[in-house]
């Protein structure tokens, strides 16, 4: 199970820069873009086999030496966009962390298989109906 968000905030470094976007004077003078940095590998929250696991799952969105980084610049305030980064954050370990449930093949049952067959038959038999005579 993962531990939650603030467990790993002795491990995240957040940057702030200012946005891009609309907002008049307030993005020439405000730094609300806040952009998280976590090393996967060098985390003390997670085992072993929870990192091979995000490894192999985030693997495009991690730098070369394991770094993840995520931006937020949806909001004006600073402190919302690191609440917004902060919460990417942790529903992207969750959904790296879940594994699905394996896939139990089934057949159908005889009951299926006997109305599709019937239904077929009453299909076929409408159409040959259609048909001209000789």
């Amino acid at each position: 199970m993962l531990p939650p968000a603030a467990a790993f905030l002795p491990e995240i470094i957040f940057q702030t820069s200012r946005a891009s976007g609309p907002g008049g004077q307030n993005v020439n003078k405000v730094e609300s873009r806040v952009e998280l940095r976590w090393h996967l590998l060098d985390s003390q929250v997670l085992t072993d086999e929870q990192k091979q696991l995000i490894l192999e799952k985030l693997g495009p969105q991690l730098t070369a030496d394991g770094l993840l980084l995520l931006t937020a610049q949806d909001d004006r305030s600073q402190l919302r966009n690191k609440e917004i980064v902060l919460a990417r954050f942790h529903a992207l370990l969750l959904k790296s962390l879940h594994r699905p449930k394996p896939r139990r093949a089934t057949k159908p049952s005889r009951g299926a298989v006997r109305k599709r067959l019937e239904g077929k038959k009453i299909q076929s038999d409408k159409k040959a109906n259609r048909r001209k005579l000789d």
